[in-house]
């Protein structure tokens, strides 16, 4: 039987909490004004809202051994002991506090800020016993009773959405019924159905992103979660019963070869998480975690615009010099360009490279030899911030620094090596003096304004130096998100661009430790469109950097392409700026000067993304167009891509927008009717963009 233990308002949410006989507690959301519907007598047990796993417990019923620690006995065990509830300065925080019989104490806390749309998750166990114990898994978030609008005799009809990832194929939506994964209940309510899902190592974004959501179709509600966590992780959707649960937190023992050994009086807490619930869709959903995330002052402040980046590897691909670069300054300068950053390359050896001597970052003579501090002069005479590459936590094999080898990552004692590089243990107070004084104090003397963090390998399963393989990654990359913010702390101001071949690391706790990171490796790619899009749904357009990459040979149809794919995000350039023609620079500064004027777009607004479902994203058809609009619904931004010739677009605005500014290649017919855009466009592969001002105002 289940009844309520509490109800709290927040937002336009409610977080219910059920409890029944046995003292087991469960958490559900559902959006407050549609209260009336909610039908908390369905029938299924309480659902815990801490999953937890001790080592030597029994694993939890219905052929669940081996595929999911969920309600085992630590779990079941389980009962009630307290809640509090505390608000202060506007921040609602309910810490739910759950025992066992040995005194393992387990504190469920939700934290709520006036305004947002989402609420934080995290869990804390702690040994209050007179034994240790090893925990093989504690979830971050579990959420139960999905959805808790149906009676029991009705037919549910729920939807499932994750976003697959690849190198260079970032966001792939991924869509189907919870029935397609068989996820529906058996007929006895004996055998347990589970999908669990995540990704092993330390590039979190490898295969899936942390996230999931679940769509109530019939009343139009989704549930959305998000993990912030940067190693190993797992998302599980959960049903034994009439009631479909998702949980998720750190990879347990079974999936990422995690535990953690608590000693008496020790604690652990768990990665946060971001849970929120909408009428309405994916979209929307995604809108309301991404505007958790931290923004970066540096662009907010006194009116601050976002930049606009030039960065010089794909003109000079891993070869800058100081010619170089003083050639391209001369170009640039003048134009409206922020900062220029150095990319790889610049530490080559003549005789082994760039990729072997990673981790010494001794500045080559053959390619500056008027010194670093030279070319950094130049591009600030050019009117631009210097920025440089590093790729800090790596050491490649032919580095002087590889044969401290006490300092690098091993597994079962061996050495680590992915491809080519190795691994500092970022854990190790040696490797943060050395790498304070390589990058810390280089960008110091040289006075670097802005830092490209690379990072192109993965640790894999996990590490030494900790009670489990994946309790040392978790460490490793913990120490490496401290190290970020002792660069943000060591030198104010400074930017610092996430990247991870691209975008590896596209999760909320690095992403709130930077401020900006690359969308993709896709560089010049015809799905920059798509993966920039997709983007939106796990990050906030104003720190996702996409690369506009012009060629001399590009048609202006096709540098309108590029321009375009970067009003989703923030500009960046990179190519033949030395070989392009008076028209073709003319044609870019109207691109440029178009990204200043959604400047604010881009930082506070909603985006709606429709089109062509794509099969492949290296066969693309149809169309796609992005409608971002601001908060106030007073302007927005639109940017359509036809990937086919002759597509019709049809876009629904909610109003009548005049167009205020277009950036075309070639003329289109633009007609604003019924509170929708139509446009139709011409060749493949062509763009454009608009900005809308209410026609009222």
């Amino acid at each position: 039987m289940k009844n309520i233990l509490s109800t709290h308002k927040l937002g336009d949410m409610t977080a219910a909490y059920l409890r029944d006989e046995a003292g087991h507690v469960e958490l559900t959301l559902y959006p407050t004004h549609m209260s009336s519907e909610v039908c908390f007598e369905k029938s299924g047990g309480v659902d815990s809202l801490v999953q937890t796993y001790v080592e030597g417990d029994a694993a939890g019923y219905g052929f669940a051994n081996g595929h999911t620690f969920r309600n085992s006995e630590s779990t079941t065990s389980l009962s009630y002991v307290d809640q509090m509830v505390v608000t202060d300065k506007g921040v609602t925080t309910i810490t739910t506090t759950l025992k066992d019989c040995r005194n393992l104490y387990y504190h469920h806390i939700l934290s709520y800020s006036d305004g947002d749309g989402a609420v934080t998750v995290r869990t804390i166990c702690e040994n209050k016993g007179t034994t240790a114990f090893t925990l093989d898994m504690l979830s971050s978030f579990s959420i139960g009773m999905l959805t808790p609008f149906e009676p029991d005799e009705a037919t549910n009809c729920m939807k499932y959405h994750r976003l697959r990832s690849r190198w260079s194929a970032e966001g792939r939506v991924e869509s189907g019924y919870i029935e397609d994964l068989q996820l529906d209940p058996t007929w006895s309510r004996h055998g347990v159905s589970v999908e669990k899902f995540g990704q092993i190592g330390s590039m979190p974004v490898r295969k899936f992103f942390p996230f999931a959501a679940i769509e109530d179709v019939k009343h139009q509600v989704t549930y959305a979660v998000q993990l912030a966590c940067g190693s190993s992780w797992q998302i599980e959707l959960y049903r034994r019963d009439e009631n479909l649960c998702v949980s998720g937190g750190i990879a347990d023992f079974d999936f990422g070869h995690w535990c953690k050994h608590l000693s008496v009086g020790e604690s652990f807490e768990t990665p946060l998480a971001y849970l929120t619930v909408v009428e309405g869709d994916l979209d929307c959903a995604c809108d309301r975690l991404t505007k958790m995330h931290v923004v970066s002052q540096l662009f907010r402040d006194n009116g601050n615009k976002l930049p606009v980046v030039f960065n010089e590897f794909c003109t000079t691909w891993g070869n800058p010099s100081e010619d170089k670069i003083k050639e391209i300054c001369e170009r640039l300068k003048g134009r409206d360009f922020d900062y220029f950053v150095i990319d790889a390359g610049w530490y080559a050896d003549k005789e082994t490279g760039w990729n072997g001597n990673m981790g010494d970052w001794e500045v080559s003579g053959e390619l500056f030899p008027g010194g670093l501090g030279k070319t950094v002069q130049i591009i600030k005479d050019a009117g631009f911030k210097p920025g440089i590459w590093f790729e800090l936590e790596v050491v490649g094999k032919l580095a002087k620094v590889f044969a401290e080898k006490n300092h690098l990552l091993k597994r079962n004692g061996n050495l680590i090596c992915a491809g080519e590089r190795y691994f500092f243990d970022m854990r190790d107070e040696w490797v943060v003096d050395y790498l304070s004084a390589k990058v810390i104090d280089f960008l110091k003397f040289y006075g670097f304004e802005y830092i490209k963090i690379d990072y192109n390998e993965s640790i894999g399963l996990g590490c030494d130096g900790a009670e489990s393989l994946g309790q040392g990654l978790y460490e490793n990359i913990l120490a490496t998100k401290r190290f970020f913010k002792k660069i943000h702390d060591s030198i104010p101001g400074i930017v610092i661009e996430l990247c991870s071949s691209g975008g590896h690391r596209l999760e909320p706790s690095f992403l709130n430790c930077t401020d900006m990171a690359s969308f993709s490796d896709a560089h010049e790619q015809v799905e920059i469109p798509v993966i920039a899009a997709n983007v939106h749904r796990v990050m906030r357009p104003e720190k996702s950097q996409i690369w506009s990459v012009i060629r001399q040979e590009d048609s202006l149809k096709r540098i309108c392409y590029s321009l375009c794919n970067t009003f989703l995000g923030v500009l960046c350039i990179s190519g033949d700026v030395l070989k392009l023609s008076d028209e073709q620079w003319k044609f870019i500064e109207r691109g440029i000067e178009f990204y200043r004027s959604i400047d604010s777009l881009i930082k506070d607004g909603v985006s709606y993304i429709y089109g062509t479902k794509q099969l492949s994203f290296r066969a693309l058809s149809g169309w796609q167009g992005v409608v971002r609009k601001s908060l106030d619904g007073e302007s927005a931004y639109v940017v359509i891509h036809g990937f086919e010739a002759n597509q019709h677009i049809e876009l629904p605005l909610d109003k009548t927008y005049t167009i205020e500014k277009i950036y075309e290649s070639n003329k289109h017919d633009y007609r604003i009717e019924d509170n929708k855009l139509y446009v139709d466009t011409g060749e493949e592969y062509e763009a454009m963009a608009l900005l809308l001002k209410d026609s009222r105002i």
